[in-house]
């Protein structure tokens, strides 16, 4: 079941983002990595920055979120997780489609890590596309992240 996450499911988001996160360390640079890797305090400042929560509960257990952003004239997906414990049962293909659906505008983004060669692989195999000409602009035009954070990552673009 997919929902919009309110702020009484922000603790378990917190867990299931900082959960699945674990993946990225020692794969990015290590002055990128942090304990914890996502804090309450970002996850309100990405929700006043127009992020929108949307969790995947199983037996009213959130175990899935992604987020959800219209920026300008285009649709970032953002923050994309699930507990590792219930990974590659499609849970992020079924947050992601749904999110898809829900954008308007003509261009839907989402950035990662370049060295997140699954995240990568994963959005490809849903007709994603690297912009290798355009990531660093596109980062600094829709995301709020550091210059260090923009260089060491890239961005796709869902084929329309």
């Amino acid at each position: 079941m997919i929902s919009k996450l309110d702020l009484p499911d922000f603790s378990s988001a917190l867990e299931i983002i900082n959960n699945a996160a674990q993946a990225y360390k020692g794969v990015i640079p290590a002055d990128c990595w942090k304990e914890p890797y996502f804090s309450a305090d970002e996850l309100i400042e990405e929700v006043d920055r127009g992020v929108e929560f949307y969790g995947w509960t199983e037996n009213n257990v959130l175990v899935g979120v992604m987020g959800f952003q219209q920026v300008k004239d285009t649709t970032l997906i953002r923050h994309a997780y699930v507990l590792t414990s219930h990974q590659r049962k499609g849970i992020g293909e079924k947050l992601l489609t749904y999110l898809v659906n829900l954008a308007t505008t003509p261009e839907v983004l989402v950035g990662t890590w370049k060295a997140a060669w699954w995240a990568i692989r994963f959005y490809e195999k849903h007709d994603f596309k690297i912009v290798p000409n355009e990531s660093r602009n596109k980062l600094q035009k829709y995301w709020t992240i550091s210059d260090r954070q923009a260089e060491t990552s890239v961005v796709l673009k869902l084929k329309r």
